[in-house]
């Protein structure tokens, strides 16, 4: 899979930008603050539908422009598509693939395929939980799309659900009896979208530990082996095996019952503080060197490792499944030491294409020559 063109109109500082690229390397060379990111930030929007830097799409459209326009044209086993996102605030995003319009955006998703390592990633190691359950969720969509339905599903629910214990939780501080009539219907409703997400992350985290450790004794052959764990919401209530490589492939039945369970050992504390205690977004995805977690005791060197490992697991990962992902490295040799430098370099000449920004030259591996391009200006041109 490659991305043969890349177009962007008013997108972030973009006016328009044009580019053209090749199977192999491509370098995004200039100082910083003139757009290199922006434009990996647009494939990476193509992708997920989402960005690595910010929450909402608002800081997308390059200020005083109604809306903002990327165009994609894919490669894969000698197909090409071209897809294109019209992100306009306060509106519906619409979509196009090969010029024809699609009933959503997300239907786009699983044509372009990237894993993107980026100054940000160290959030993955010394940020809270909701940096790790991202990371897994944007895993699992680019494993098999239909996930990002099932968490949009799950997201919905959890919004109204959380809404009722808000409204009962005011109405008891007040002394009233809050109406919980349809509280069962909805606890159902969480345990059925909750276990398909959560036996989803489960499967994940097996089968991408083993290419996390073994990512991270590569770029950081001295250091503690690496290990993650996915703790969830259900204590003791989570039937023993899933999510352990090697181990059972979780079972959606169960996680449904154990998750109805515990939904009723904690009601009456859900109801007491009006939010859900319950379910994937309670969850977290343990990282540790050795026996200890790796927040709060890894150097800033491991941390460093820690985050590349995550995300080079998953492209191995990808690439074990078959798919053979855009690799995009987003300034981060700079931060990087000479052997771990290295060791990227040697994962992403391997890859079928690699997308690097940096602000020098220099900062990239002599192993990774390719197409130069020079971005100063607010114009890129190939060198």
């Amino acid at each position: 899979m490659y991305v043969r063109h890349l177009q962007v109109s008013d997108f972030r500082s973009w006016e328009r930008a044009d580019l053209a690229f090749e199977p192999g390397v491509s370098v995004l060379v200039g100082p910083n603050g003139q757009g290199k990111t922006n434009l990996v930030e647009a494939l990476g929007y193509v992708a997920t539908l989402g960005s690595h830097r910010v929450a909402t799409d608002v800081p997308l459209i390059r200020h005083g422009s109604p809306r903002a326009v990327v165009r994609a044209a894919v490669v894969n086993d000698g197909r090409e598509l071209l897809v294109e996102l019209e992100i306009t605030p306060g509106k519906a995003n619409r979509a196009r693939i090969n010029r024809g319009p699609v009933p959503r955006p997300r239907d786009v998703l699983g044509i372009l395929r990237t894993v993107l390592f980026a100054p940000e990633d160290l959030a993955l190691v010394r940020g809270d939980p909701g940096e790790r359950r991202r990371f897994l969720d944007e895993m699992l969509v680019a494993r098999a799309p239909r996930y990002a339905g099932v968490r949009s599903d799950y997201e919905r629910v959890l919004k109204q659900r959380g809404a009722l214990l808000k409204t009962a939780g005011a109405a008891k501080r007040a002394g009233r009896s809050g109406d919980l009539s349809t509280l069962d219907v909805w606890d159902g409703h969480l345990a059925k979208h909750g276990a398909e997400l959560l036996a989803a992350r489960l499967d994940l985290v097996a089968d991408i530990a083993p290419h996390v450790a073994a990512s991270y004794a590569e770029v950081a052959p001295e250091s503690r082996p690496a290990k993650i764990r996915y703790r969830s919401s259900l204590g003791e209530s989570q039937p023993e095996g899933f999510g352990v490589p090697g181990g059972p492939r979780a079972d959606r039945g169960q996680l449904e019952d154990a998750m109805l369970v515990e939904l009723y050992r904690v009601r009456s504390q859900e109801v007491d503080r009006g939010v859900c205690l319950v379910g994937p977004h309670r969850d977290e995805l343990e990282l540790a060197l050795g026996e200890l977690p790796a927040k709060g005791y890894a150097s800033h060197g491991e941390s460093w490792s820690f985050a590349l490992a995550l995300r080079l697991g998953g492209y191995e990962l990808l690439r074990v499944d078959g798919t053979e992902p855009v690799l995009v490295l987003d300034d981060v040799f700079a931060e990087l030491d000479r052997g771990r430098r290295r060791q990227l370099a040697k994962v992403a000449a391997g890859a079928e294409q690699v997308l690097i920004t940096a602000a020098v030259a220099e900062d990239v591996p002599e192993e990774l020559a390719g197409a130069r391009f020079e971005v100063r200006h607010g114009e890129v041109h190939s060198v």
